[in-house]
């Protein structure tokens, strides 16, 4: 099993906007693809404006074949146009986490 960790820095003022945009037309899409989202986060303290939500995947091999299909779909490009319109991710930051022997997540 692998985790990716994706966060997301947004512009001040644009949490609300885009959690709401991510709620009503992402999240469906993308637990429909890829399936098992660990958690889904902002940030209270540290860097401010921040996103990081974690999925598990047997492998980088199903992540790819996972994110291929989700990026076909049309209701994923639907929420990629808006969310280049809406101009709230300033950054975005992949991470592939691979658990310890003895993490309780492994």
């Amino acid at each position: 099993m692998i985790y990716e960790m994706r966060t997301y820095t947004l512009r001040p003022t644009r949490m609300p906007d885009w959690l709401a945009l991510y709620k009503n037309h992402a999240l469906a899409v993308q637990q429909e693809y890829l399936g098992n989202l660990v958690g889904f986060f902002t940030t209270e303290f540290g860097t401010a404006n921040q996103v990081v939500h974690i999925w598990a995947y047997e492998s980088l091999d199903d992540r790819a074949e996972r994110r291929a299909r989700m990026a076909a779909d049309p209701r994923w490009a639907e929420f990629g146009a808006k969310n280049k319109e809406l101009d709230a991710v300033v950054e975005l930051k992949s991470t592939i986490l691979k658990p310890t022997d003895f993490s309780p997540l492994a």
